[in-house]
């Protein structure tokens, strides 16, 4: 069901960007990919550190047979991010409408207001995952992309028009989407609390303020990173080009990767619950068996990928998008190719999470993500949607090398009451 629902999530968010193109101007369509793009760079590094830091530690608490977990820090550690944001947002507000937005106040007050509204569709993620109540978080991102996708076939079909309204949808689909959490409150209180285990021998670093702050922290760098990978090359693109539009062009071939990747969330959001639970009951052989089984199925998958890119590629790229643009079916490819290694370091990266080594896996990705920027800036490829295609594969490519070396490290030591590792 998780699979399901992620997977019509992202073909609904590729339905989206697609029909928005067909009705609005391509300047218009630009500015609703940067709005995107700014907005999804903030939700996901400031919001999916406590989805992981719950989906962790509360999986780990239940295959231990311990206590539910209060949540009072995690919230308290995701409303003090969304404060921050805020602020910022507030205190630049007629810098991003005139210089990001181009005077167009509605997309700006959609950026402030989407992205408070995430701050509680993280939450419930994170907390639907860690119980593992995957079928409900389906239904959860389901329901954004769905109520998403409404407003834009709104303006499709004449109800609504313009710029606004669809940018609108972007706002509203957070709200709807919570619409399934009442559901999973009445499906815990029908489950059985598991026995507690009594004693500070029991209590989750992770879930101690200094440990929460530290672990999201450390995620919240991991997903900088990312979104680095993701939109780094949109926006410095649309900053240097001479064209309007190629920023645009850029982000659609890059759906190549957003839109796996979304479908790959299915994976993601449950392997992290998946392998803590694992590491704490199991030991290391299944743990490898997962990951090994993850990364072959993401090998085959991308292979295909990149075969059908080759064949129908830049035919498929040009009518979905209705844009006149000679796409190169080997740069798609080799986006393709990337897309895989990606997707391996992002299964290698939640091995990390559940072993407790994100501050090190997250000074991989920045490190990583520093090296692909640099790529952007130099003009070591003049044609900018070559360096696009090739500075993604590589940098793909080192993340996955950097993160299988700390794979093999193994599990970080734990400590003991005294601060002694064990």
């Amino acid at each position: 069901m998780l699979s399901i629902g992620i997977a019509s999530t992202g073909v609904l968010t590729f339905a989206y960007f697609s029909i928005a193109s067909h009705v609005l101007n391509s300047v218009a369509v630009d500015r609703l990919d940067v709005l995107w793009s700014v907005m999804f760079v903030i939700i996901s590094v400031i919001y999916r550190p406590i989805e992981q830091l719950l989906s962790r530690s509360i999986a780990d608490r239940l295959a231990r047979g311990l206590d539910r977990q209060s949540l009072g820090i995690p919230i308290a550690i995701q409303a003090a991010f969304a404060l921050v944001f805020l602020a910022v947002a507030l205190s630049v507000r007629d810098t991003l409408v005139k210089h990001v937005f181009d005077g167009y106040s509605t997309l700006y007050w959609v950026l402030v207001v989407g992205t408070l509204a995430y701050a509680a569709s993280y939450f419930a993620r994170g907390w639907l995952a860690g119980h593992k109540y995957f079928a409900l978080y389906g239904g959860l991102v389901f329901m954004e992309a769905t109520s998403r996708l409404a407003f834009v076939l709104a303006v499709a079909l004449g109800v609504a028009h313009g710029q606004s309204a669809v940018a609108i949808g972007i706002a509203a689909a957070p709200f709807v989407s919570l619409v399934v959490v009442p559901a999973a409150f009445a499906r815990q209180r029908r489950t059985p609390a598991a026995a507690t285990h009594a004693g500070p021998e029991s209590d989750d670093h992770a879930m101690t303020m200094r440990g929460g702050t530290g672990f999201a922290l450390s995620v919240s760098g991991i997903q900088l990173a990312e979104q680095a990978l993701l939109n780094a090359a949109v926006l410095t693109v649309d900053a240097t080009s001479g064209s309007r539009t190629l920023a645009g062009i850029v982000f659609n071939v890059l759906l190549i990767t957003r839109a796996p990747l979304q479908l790959f969330q299915a994976i993601q959001t449950s392997l992290l619950p998946h392998l803590a639970g694992l590491e704490a009951t199991q030991g290391t052989a299944a743990f490898t068996r997962a990951i090994r089984t993850t990364v072959l199925a993401i090998s085959g998958f991308s292979g295909a990928v990149a075969v059908g890119l080759l064949a129908i590629g830049p035919f498929v790229m040009s009518h979905l998008f209705g844009q006149h643009y000679a796409y190169n079916r080997f740069g798609l490819a080799l986006i393709a190719v990337g897309m895989g290694l990606h997707l391996t370091g992002g299964t290698l990266n939640q091995a990390a999470l559940a072993r407790g080594r994100a501050a090190a896996a997250a000074a991989t990705w920045l490190g990583v993500a520093a090296v692909f920027v640099v790529w952007m800036v130099l003009p070591v490829i003049g044609n900018q949607m070559l360096r696009v295609e090739v500075g993604y594969s590589g940098a793909a490519g080192l993340l996955a090398v950097g993160l299988t070396l700390l794979y093999r490290r193994g599990a970080a030591p734990t400590k003991t009451r005294t601060g002694r590792a064990e």
